[in-house]
């Protein structure tokens, strides 16, 4: 059937988008025809139970991340504020960090309290040892010290003079020597007394020593005592001065029991370390504060604040390794050692997103070493766990924090392929209880009027979301029509939103070159010509192969056994077709038929169902009840790579035809098409490029009437042929062809009819198959006799 000019470009109506400019069209509330991915996030997100957590899947340039992204952004609106979460030193293990959740906002005032406490008391605690107070208490213990020790002294003496000995009091200690009459004997008057007396004062030198001896062993029994003393009274001192101070932020924080807990651990570390203030208060080398490494047990590490946060957190992580998912532990060299506290605990994205959403790409999670394992654990487990990824692959061994775990609740959504999903539901066991919606991106958007009009809204809301100039009517039409093309089924059009966008800033841009203040469809045709122009250097370099001779590719005459078929090449973003020889030749042998590219290694496993598909047709079809004695090859001639697709099987079958009834192939034709066993034309992809490929080099060549394509009746929905195209065509220089079997292309091929067989399986004579039956017989035949004349010479 010759398709119309009509039929070759199913053009949008404009009369059917009622309005001028997209101006006037109202801004879409969600995207069109993602009903179904909708459907599942909100099911995903409202389901409270564990496990339901989403993957989307679906191609690059659908828009995944952002519907996600709005999608979530308007559920978090409904959700409540999460916790801040923050790191405090635990003072009794400080190996074992603290994790405190307390309401939004409270972190950062509790970190600013905090600071400011410990700066007050630094100049408080010195001030308070030096009160009055505290020097008059401090007094009464040294005094009454003293007035032991001078009692001692007072007694010791008053007996040492009843026994004329002298008790001396020196820098090193006590001293005893005879003391006669008010005086001091020295040596030499100590030997002239009477041995008797001598004797009888060396015997109370020796019991006063004995004495004092004893009386001195209660000295540092008294030492402790008044260190005591002293212990209990600075403690009192500084109970009274942290209490004073600490008092308001525990009545502050009084309805937080998380918060008091840990005030109450602090005062006590505090006042157990009240040196370390005195020292710093009383420093004259420089000014202590809050931020000083002596006082950094007493910060807080806020590790998520949520102050700022409207609703739950939508948190989209770029880099998804280990570390930025779980959160890492951080280490500062010191003294040539590394070392490490609470406050080097920094988050990750599980943290920043706990109590909302956390969207991720599948593919980047598990490219990344030990992320992909690090994201389950954390899900199954419903905590997070920051852990040193060193310490668990041994290569270091320093002394590193156990922080407690923090209690995990959100949603995460992996963004990835549907072959990445359908390989994780294979070989993941634990994939299918983490995950178990599944939320898939739809390609293409039906035809119809109300979705036309629908998705001219889309575009307006592209439009003023970009801030571009506005569209008119038929440049709304028009970039409809290049995403009909974009989808490869003219009865759908593509919601690859990368692609429509960047046609539509590209219009725009070509409309201020221009300058104009509306994007006209003349804007749209020269955006979707200049990217075209950008990309197809390598389409240009292989037309001038063929156009020079160097590529055989005949555009007139007849050739026997020769068809040109037309292949879809994609290269990146640009993708187009371009003619190539297929030829095959036929000889009498035993039903063997070779593909010499599936020989070589050049064919693919498609390519090759495709050959033997269209052997069984011809097995079926002319050789039901008798051997099909043919040998037959088929090859596409000068080709370099991989060839692949059964949209070639019509034109192998032709050439094949063509070669065993020896019947020329006309070559200003062109034919593309799958068939089944039974010889019927199926739809194949790139209709448009393939058949524009041949249209190029035929009007290169100059078009005479006689060039044109055929292609399967079922791609004639899909036609969305350029302009120039349907020009040749209503000129009656080009043709579009369509057919429903193999032997109608046949008859457009050679100009002869197909032939029907009558009620002795004869076709009539002239008729392609007639040709092709008489040849097989003519083969049969010979066999027949080659045979028998080999069993006579036996």
């Amino acid at each position: 059937m010759l398709l119309k000019p009509v039929q070759l470009y199913h053009a949008c109506n404009p009369e059917l988008l009622a309005f001028e400019t997209t101006a006037e069209l109202e801004h879409l509330a969600e995207t069109i025809g993602q009903e179904r991915v909708l459907e599942a996030i909100r099911f995903g997100v409202g389901m409270p139970h564990a496990g339901y957590n989403l993957y989307v899947m679906g191609s690059y340039g659908l828009g995944r991340h952002t519907l996600v992204h709005e999608t979530l952004l308007k559920q978090s609106m409904e959700a409540a504020k999460p916790l801040d979460w923050c790191y405090v030193a635990n003072f009794q293990n400080p190996h074992n960090p603290t994790a405190l959740g307390i309401p939004a906002g409270m972190g950062r005032s509790l970190r600013r309290d905090m600071e400011q406490l410990i700066d007050d008391l630094i100049k408080a605690i010195p001030a308070a040892f030096r009160g009055d107070e505290y020097q008059r208490r401090a007094k009464e213990i040294q005094d009454d010290f003293s007035l032991r020790e001078s009692a001692m002294v007072k007694r010791l003496s008053e007996k040492a003079e009843r026994l004329d000995i002298k008790l001396m009091q020196g820098s090193t200690g006590f001293t005893l020597a005879p003391h006669i009459n008010g005086k001091m004997l020295t040596p030499a008057e100590f030997d002239q007394l009477p041995e008797a007396e001598q004797k009888r004062l060396s015997d109370a030198m020796e019991d006063m020593k004995q004495e004092l001896k004893e009386t001195m062993s209660h000295l540092p029994e008294w030492q402790r005592e008044m260190q005591q003393r002293f212990s209990r009274l600075n403690r009192e001192t500084m109970e009274l001065t942290v209490t004073e101070f600490i008092n308001e932020l525990v009545v502050r924080y009084q309805a937080n029991e998380n918060i008091s807990a840990y005030l109450t651990q602090a005062k006590q570390d505090i006042i157990e370390n009240v040196d370390m203030f005195r020292q710093a208060g009383e420093s004259s080398e420089k000014n202590f504060t809050a931020q000083d490494p002596e006082f950094t047990r007493y910060r807080i590490n806020v590790l998520v604040d949520n102050a700022e946060t409207q609703g739950a957190p939508v948190i989209f992580e770029d880099n998804p390794t280990y570390q930025n998912l779980l959160g890492r532990i951080e280490h500062l060299a010191r003294m040539g050692t590394l070392q490490t506290d609470f406050t080097l605990i920094k988050q990750g994205a599980l943290h920043r997103a706990n109590g909302g959403y956390l969207i991720l790409d599948a593919e980047k999670v598990l490219t990344n070493p030990f992320a992909w394992d690090g994201l389950k654990r954390a899900i199954r487990s419903r905590e997070i766990r920051i852990e040193s990824l060193e310490r668990q692959l041994s290569l270091i061994s320093t002394i590193s924090l156990e922080p407690e775990t923090v209690p995990m609740d959100l949603k995460v959504v992996l963004i990835g392929s549907r072959m990445l999903f359908y390989l994780l539901k294979e070989y993941d066991p634990e994939f299918s209880l983490l995950f178990k919606v599944s939320a898939d991106f739809a390609e293409q958007l039906s035809r119809e009027e109300d979705n036309e009009l629908l998705y001219a809204r889309l575009i307006a809301s592209l439009q003023k979301r970009e801030g571009i100039r506005v569209i008119t009517r038929d440049g709304v039409a028009r970039l409809i029509e290049q995403l009909v093309r974009l989808a490869n089924h003219g009865d759908k059009i593509s919601l690859k939103m990368s692609s429509l966008l960047d046609l539509l800033q590209e219009a725009d841009y070509r409309s201020e070159q221009r300058g104009g203040t509306r994007i006209h469809r003349i804007d749209v045709d020269m955006a979707i010509q200049s990217q075209a122009f950008r990309g197809n250097q390598y389409e240009q370099q292989l037309h001038e192969l063929i156009l020079d001779g160097t590529l055989r590719i005949e555009t007139s005459g007849v050739q026997l056994a020769q068809v040109n078929g037309l292949t879809y090449l994609q290269l990146g973003d640009y993708a187009f077709g371009a003619p190539t020889r297929i030829s095959a030749t036929a000889r009498m042998g035993s039903g063997e038929f070779i593909d010499i590219e599936r020989e070589t290694k050049q064919g693919g496993p498609i390519h090759s169902k495709g050959v033997l598909i269209l052997s069984s047709y011809l097995g079926q079809r002319y050789a039901k009840n008798q051997l099909l004695s043919v040998t037959a090859s088929l090859v596409f001639e000068q080709t370099y790579g991989q060839i692949e697709g059964d949209s070639a099987s019509a034109a192998e079958l032709c050439a094949l035809l063509s070669a065993i009834g020896d019947i020329p192939l006309k070559q200003s034709l062109a034919i593309t098409g799958s068939i089944n066993q039974h010889g019927q034309m199926q739809a194949i992809g790139g209709v448009c490029q393939k058949i524009e490929g041949f249209f190029d080099i035929c009007k290169a060549r100059g078009l005479n009437g006689q060039h044109g394509v055929i292609i399967p009746t079922s791609n004639t929905k899909d036609l969305m042929l350029k302009q120039e195209v349907i020009e040749a065509a209503e000129a009656g220089l080009f043709h579009v062809h369509a057919v429903e079997h193999v032997e109608q292309a046949m008859e457009l091929l050679t100009g002869l009819p197909a032939g029907v067989a009558d009620e002795d399986g004869l076709f009539p004579e002239g008729s392609i198959n007639y040709l092709i039956q008489v040849r097989l017989a003519e083969w049969i035949s010979l066999r027949l006799q080659y045979a028998g004349n080999t069993l006579k010479e036996e």
